[in-house]
């Protein structure tokens, strides 16, 4: 139970006026979640629409430029095992407002950068490790902390505000770059920024223990679980996670085509598609609303792909989103890049775009039992590797060809061999981990 301190708290008085009216504390966590997000995504989306403008005032090369995005696409994801560690041992606030406090110091340090070195350290480093710490894995642990019902549609939901956030502010940002400048634009992402660390202190906790709460659509009150031994125990445990996950067929399987789902998305699309419109003479700005139509039904496909996952089976799911988006990517050529041919391409690929995590957290959450959140850590920095594998090679391509195209082609192929390589799931044994640290 929650100590009588606890109880004089203002969330706690909060918890008890929400109470009173039927809704458990933990929408108001999965709100903040979804803000910090959702802003966070939006930071990671940014540069989407930075390129050009740095090209124009360094003179730095497409490849230069997507060399230090693909340093801050792979931090975001090794982050990901430890930023489940340090969740378990700091808690989730702390580790969220850390987060968030150094994307802002990034972002604003880059308002001075002259060296492209300036832009490795600001935007590959520091707004890495930042992102790193709030990537899917917050989403993942929130629902898996607060809720014992809904969890499904409660990390449909979280999922959705990654992308969406990554794809819904870039016509805002476009629009405020060609405007006023790169810098101002990035003005409005710290200010975000700075509202999503208010919310986080004002109304986050860390498990609904903290306020004498069970997990929403439980009886019982869950107590924490004990702290690792040391702090050496907790940055060994995601290590010791992937020692024990490697032994795995479905490990293999979830990190290959989680790669693939970040070669395909992030790495690629949302760091390139707005340049990819301009060398078909599309605006920044039309490109970028192209991309806002992308995260509109992404939400959508999300949220569905929460709710289908606690019906259907997962691998079939992961089948068809994998080669339905396959299929997209290697339609894009093929639209003339016109308004109604982009808009087309936007409804399908969007449909799906991390349409593939609930089925992904849940098989692995099936495999891996309690530490499924560290070995998820770890498929999704397979996830991340994958982004900036693309992130690189479209810039080279871009550079080397003068083109695009030949890295959506290969997207498109890799697609459909995630499809049928997810298939070879069917038959696997599915004993649990032996427990490791925590």
């Amino acid at each position: 139970m929650a100590s009588f301190a606890d109880s004089l708290t203002p969330t706690s008085a909060l918890a008890r006026l929400l109470a009173r009216r039927g809704i458990h504390y933990g929408w108001v966590v999965a709100a903040v979640t979804f803000l910090t997000m959702l802003v966070t995504a939006g930071a990671v989306g940014a540069p989407g629409v930075l390129i050009t403008p740095l090209q124009r005032e360094f003179g730095w090369a497409t490849s230069d430029i997507s060399s230090a995005l693909a340093v801050r696409l792979m931090l975001f994801g090794l982050m990901g095992p430890f930023a489940a560690a340090f969740m378990n041992r700091f808690g989730v606030r702390r580790v969220a407002t850390v987060a968030l406090t150094l994307i802002g110091s990034g972002i604003l340090g880059s308002f001075y950068m002259t060296q492209l070195w300036h832009l490795v350290l600001l935007w590959g480093i520091v707004v890495g490790l930042g992102t790193g710490l709030t990537a899917m894995v917050l989403g993942a642990t929130v629902a898996t902390r607060w809720f014992s019902h809904r969890r499904g549609l409660v990390l449909g939901l979280l999922t959705a505000s990654t992308a969406t956030g990554q794809l819904v502010f870039l016509p805002l940002l476009a629009s405020l770059t060609e405007q006023v400048g790169w810098r101002s634009a990035l003005v409005f992402v710290l200010a975000m920024l700075v509202v999503a660390v208010v919310a986080v202190l004002a109304l986050m906790r860390d498990r609904p223990s903290d306020i004498g709460l069970a997990p929403y659509g439980a009886d019982a009150i869950v107590p924490a679980p004990a702290q690792a031994a040391s702090f050496g125990a907790m940055l060994v445990s995601p290590l010791v996670a992937l020692r024990d996950a490697s032994r795995t067929h479905t490990f293999w399987v979830l990190f290959g085509t989680f790669f693939v789902c970040g070669a395909s998305t992030n790495g690629l699309v949302q760091t390139h598609f707005v340049s990819l419109c301009g060398d078909y003479g599309m605006a920044a700005v039309t490109a970028a609303g192209v991309l806002a139509m992308i995260g509109v039904f992404d939400f959508v496909g999300t949220v569905g792909s929460g709710w289908l996952s606690d019906r259907y089976d997962s691998r079939w799911l992961l089948f068809w989103y994998y080669g339905l988006r396959g299929l997209s990517l290697l339609y894009l050529p093929f639209t003339d890049f016109s308004f109604y041919g982009l808009s087309l391409f936007a409804v399908f690929y969007g449909l799906d775009w991390v349409a593939t995590v609930p089925p992904t957290i849940k098989i692995a959450a099936d495999r891996f039992g309690e530490k499924s959140n560290l070995v998820f850590g770890w498929i999704f920095a397979g996830h991340q590797i994958g982004a900036a594998f693309a992130a690189y090679g479209a810039g080279f391509s871009r550079t080397v060809y003068e083109s695009y195209l030949p890295a959506f082609f290969i997207a498109g192929a890799l697609c459909l061999f995630a499809a049928a390589f997810v298939v070879t799931l069917r038959g696997t044994a599915m004993p649990r981990l032996k427990s490791v640290a925590a």
